[in-house]
């Protein structure tokens, strides 16, 4: 099997993968060049982020003929908003090319992605509007249509003998051999007209009266039912009109695979909202212009709905997609037909996010059959749950996932609902999974043996064990060749970003690494791998967190600690691979030189620990989320010598949240915080987002409030200091957020705290300067309130190096 980097020394960087025992292929590859000047750890270089470390391969894309593998990379060494760029790779292996504009265009079709017909040889494929074939043996395209119209999502027939495409709200049918179209669809907005009502009798008298008495009449009549007959006749033959309600718009058309069903979605917005406006202030016209975004938790939603569509006779069927007497009304989604047509998939979850139902929908009858549903009190998630479902080739079986376990697992079951089965089942979760165009298993990813590590390996359709293509400490990412042969992975490990590598799709196989995205600079630093520790919370869970020491960056510890909070809530940042969080990674490399141990948890709300762990925040965020801050912190305390009265808390987003909980509602434990683009009050928050975890405003107002920063302001202390750093462009946690706990702040009288505002800068920066500014405001907010013991006694600071 295939085992993960090991960590280099200072000067050499090995990047080696071991084969599986007794398989003796070693990869070694030269290290990068020396460089006379080593890496400077300080603020402004760390800041620089993209320069150094580029941004890793991604988007990764075989020709058809598997000899070529695509990527979008941009390796380090060039300026911070320098865009990704196209490169390939051969198959065999090698050196990596920039691909020209040229070369680009002329390959676009042979690397997208489209329908293939059950023995992979030809492809449909939809691009800038239009449709083309193309044959995967020889690379030879047909271009099927060059309109203005906009031909979409091409798929083949049954009898692959056409393709099924959408155009405008309509589908449509191409004949192949003789490109031949027919209109499958007739859908249109508003009500159907209405038929002509009977006459009364005494007009109806005079109707026969007049056609009884003159000739002119009579021969106008006839010429009329002869018309009409000729309409009939011919509007037999077409499809008969689906009309849109008025108030709904179309969304989505998922046609059986001879076309005779389509399963329809309508959408209706949501009525009576008001939306946001956040001001971009430095503009090109001079003028701070308005950017309207989005509505707040508890506003109205928009809903939608499923039918059953019979184009040939319009028979149309509503579908019930919620069980009688569920009491939140629910949205559904089509999930495609099996191979044979008779039974699509459909999904559906309640607008109060805590019921999913899957149904099987049988065309000749539009009928559902329920045939698993998950209800979770807190509200229905996890990792592979909504993308993960489909059909297994083939059959009537339909695959799935499901936290019912109270992990994320593969279940089936039969489209009648019976034999339902778990594919998989443990204390670990299934990340993602698909099934590769004509194989008869799937291709999973998993934490299984470790949250800290994501693998990959086939599992077969019938479940049992997965056969591991990988092992050892990483991440790994696979895009499998057409043929099924090699493998394109994307691997890294804590200490080094995602790199490109390839290999065969076989256990023990060993792999070449293809590209080196970090400038020389950068890798002549001893980057560590952080140990990861687990303490044992107040309620006795076990939290998982990195450790940074100061020992490990060569230095004398100064007894202070600061504890990083990761954004998003639901996010995995404990672990044995390259983090998102890649420019704070670097920082506390920094604190760490500076003598600061720091401590960076994966608390309650996290990713891949199960739905007990990402469900210990319903209706109280800033409850076991903040209180395993305080427990990590105590552990400091009793474990690594740390000063109780010497430790800091930052963090950015549901961090900066955090942050704020720790400084208000934690009483002394933290001295000192930065809390970043932070929420301050999540009634002023998404609906998406905050519905699922706190329910309604209107409905739940103790969750809000016990929830949301604001309302404890007042129990920021005199001894704490609090830096809040905002960029005014944020579209997501508004500026206006900060805003409203900065009057707060004010008209409590409090002191020892101050706002850091960033005029161009959205949710995430982007700006090194902004970066660098940001930073260097958190080090020195640490190095003068805690970075010795007395740093604040009688109102003074701690002198602050210049980093």
């Amino acid at each position: 099997m295939i085992r993960s980097l090991l960590r280099p020394a200072l000067a050499t960087l090995l990047v080696a993968i071991f084969a599986a025992p007794g398989a003796a292929q070693v990869a070694t590859f030269e290290p990068a060049p020396a460089r006379d000047d080593a890496f400077e750890l300080s603020i402004r270089n760390i800041m620089r982020g993209p320069e150094h470390v580029g941004e890793p391969p991604a988007g990764l894309s075989w020709t058809d003929d598997g000899e070529w593998l695509y990527f979008r990379w941009r390796p380090g060494g060039g300026e911070w908003d320098d865009a990704r760029e196209l490169w390939r790779v051969s198959a065999d292996g090698g050196a990596p090319e920039r691909v020209t504009d040229a070369l680009d265009e002329e390959t676009a079709i042979a690397r997208a992605g489209g329908d293939l017909t059950d023995d992979g040889r030809w492809k449909a494929v939809g691009m800038g509007g239009d449709l083309y074939l193309v044959d995967r043996r020889d690379g030879t395209v047909r271009r099927l249509t060059e309109t203005r119209a906009g031909e979409v999502s091409p798929q083949f027939t049954d009898d692959e003998t056409a393709i099924i495409y959408r155009e405008g709200d309509n589908l449509f049918r191409m004949n192949l051999a003789d490109g031949g179209i027919r209109q499958i669809t007739d859908i249109r907005s508003g009500s159907p007209p209405r038929e002509g009502g009977e006459e009364t009798a005494q007009r109806q008298f005079l109707i026969d009266q007049q056609e009884e008495l003159f000739e002119h009449i009579r021969r106008e009549a006839e010429a009329r039912r002869e018309a009409q007959a000729r309409r009939d006749s011919i509007a037999a033959t077409e499809p008969q009109p689906f009309y849109v309600p008025n108030g709904e718009r179309l969304g989505g058309l998922s046609p059986s695979p001879d076309g005779s069903f389509v399963v329809v979605s309508t959408a209706r917005s949501a009525q009576g909202t008001q939306g946001t406006m956040v001001p971009d202030w430095v503009t090109a016209s001079g003028y701070t212009e308005p950017l309207n975004v989005r509505t707040k938790v508890g506003d109205a939603q928009g809903s939608s709905r499923l039918a059953l569509l019979e184009p040939g006779t319009g028979e149309t069927t509503w579908l019930e997609i919620a069980p009688e007497g569920t009491e939140s009304p629910a949205d559904g989604f089509a999930g495609g037909w099996n191979d044979a047509g008779t039974h699509a998939l459909i999904w559906s979850r309640t607008e109060d996010n805590k019921e999913w139902f899957l149904y099987t929908l049988e065309a000749a009858t539009g009928e559902l059959t329920l045939v698993d549903q998950l209800r979770d009190e807190a509200w229905v998630g996890g990792p592979c749950g909504f993308g993960c479902r489909g059909w297994l080739p083939g059959t009537n079986t339909v695959w799935y996932a499901s936290e019912e376990s109270g992990y994320a697992h593969l279940y089936a079951v039969e489209a009648d609902g019976t034999g339902k089965r778990a594919l998989t089942s443990g204390e670990w979760e299934v990340l993602g999974a698909e099934i590769p165009h004509g194989d008869d298993r799937f291709l999973v990813t998993t934490n299984e043996g470790s949250p800290f590590n994501q693998h990959v390996g086939w599992l077969d359709f019938d479940g049992g064990p997965i056969e591991y293509l990988t092992e050892g400490d990483g991440s790994w990412e696979a895009t499998l060749s057409p043929d099924g042969e090699r493998i394109g992975w994307v691997h890294s490990v804590a200490n080094r970003p995602p790199e490109l590598y390839l290999g065969d799709a076989e256990p023990g196989a060993e792999v070449e690494r293809i590209t080196e995205s970090p400038t020389a600079e950068w890798l002549s630093y001893d980057w560590t791998l952080p140990e990861i520790v687990r303490f044992t919370a107040e309620d006795g869970a076990q939290v998982p967190a990195r450790i940074y020491r100061p020992a490990d960056a060569g230095a004398e510890a100064n007894g202070a600690a600061v504890i990083f909070v990761h954004g998003a809530g639901y996010l995995h940042n404990v672990h044995n691979y390259w983090s998102t969080y890649y420019r704070e990674y670097m920082f506390h490399h920094l604190l760490a030189a500076q003598g600061y141990t720091v401590l960076d948890i994966d608390y309650r709300g996290s990713a891949g620990y199960g739905r007990d762990w990402r469900t210990g925040i319903y209706q109280w965020m800033g409850g076991k989320d903040l209180s395993d801050q305080v427990d990590g912190a105590s552990w400091l305390v009793a474990n690594e010598g740390i000063d109780p009265a010497r430790i800091g808390i930052y963090g950015g987003s549901y961090g900066g949240f955090i942050t704020l909980m720790a400084l208000f509602t934690a009483d002394d434990t933290f001295k000192a915080g930065a809390a970043l683009r932070s929420v301050t009050d999540w009634a002023h928050y998404n609906h998406g987002y905050t519905s699922n975890i706190l329910n309604q405003p209107q409905d739940d107002e103790e969750a809000y409030r016990r929830s949301s920063p604001i309302y404890f302001a007042e129990g920021f202390g005199p001894d704490q200091h609090l830096l809040i750093p905002h960029g005014m462009v944020d579209t997501n946690v508004h500026f206006s957020d900060v805003v409203r706990l900065a009057q707060r702040l004010i008209e409590l009288g409090k002191e020892n705290w101050e706002m850091a505002v960033y005029p161009v800068e959205n949710h995430g920066f982007v700006e090194p300067s902004s970066w660098t500014d940001e930073y260097r405001r958190i080090f020195e907010l640490f190095e003068r309130t805690i970075s010795a013991p007395g740093c604040t006694a009688d109102g003074g600071f701690c002198a602050v190096p210049s980093r």
